[in-house]
């Protein structure tokens, strides 16, 4: 679709509208029949993607797990949203989604134009949509957060700054190390 296209789309965008776009340059998510469009993100953003991977990788390998960077994540039919990293129990992989409650851990990492959506509105809406795990990198100072589900919100259980240790024992056992995700 040509970016003029969206620009004309009368509203609401329906989750066929929303999957008629196919794969895009920008990050497009759907919400509540609008859409959230950003740029593709950043070297360091998606090098921080690669070793959050690489951290959890072993553990969902162990735990029969399946790890996916950028996907689509189904919420509800007017909530598609596109997490950095997602650590789920099952796949369909003729499905144009992933859904909520297929997802066991989901990870966003904040860039400039995101932090604000990354550190309240997602964290509401996976929560609402019943995503038990919510990991959050900070890419300034860099620092990873993990968050568990209580009700309606999440509450944190554990923080790591550079030099400190993030040891994750649900979903999978992981040890995260905030410095090793830019290595």
């Amino acid at each position: 679709m040509d970016p003029a296209d969206v620009l004309d789309h009368s509203l609401p965008w329906t989750e066929a509208d929303y999957l008629a776009l196919g794969e895009t340059a920008q990050r497009i998510e759907l919400l509540d029949g609008g859409l959230l469009i950003g740029p593709s993100p950043s070297v360091r953003h998606q090098a921080i993607v690669g070793g959050l991977a690489a951290a959890l990788e072993p553990g969902c390998a162990a735990a029969n797990r399946i790890l996916l960077p950028v996907i689509n994540l189904w919420l509800n039919a007017t909530r598609i949203l596109n997490p950095d990293v997602v650590v789920t129990a099952e796949l369909d992989l003729a499905a144009d989604c992933v859904p909520a409650g297929a997802v066991l851990l989901v990870c966003e990492i904040t860039a400039p134009h995101t932090a604000v959506i990354d550190r309240v509105l997602k964290p509401h809406l996976y929560a609402e949509a019943g995503i038990e795990w919510y990991l959050l990198v900070e890419q300034e100072p860099l620092t990873v957060h993990l968050r568990q589900r209580q009700g309606s919100h999440y509450v944190e259980r554990s923080v790591a700054r550079a030099g400190g240790v993030l040891e994750l024992t649900g979903p999978v056992k992981a040890t995260i190390r905030p410095e090793e995700l830019l290595a």
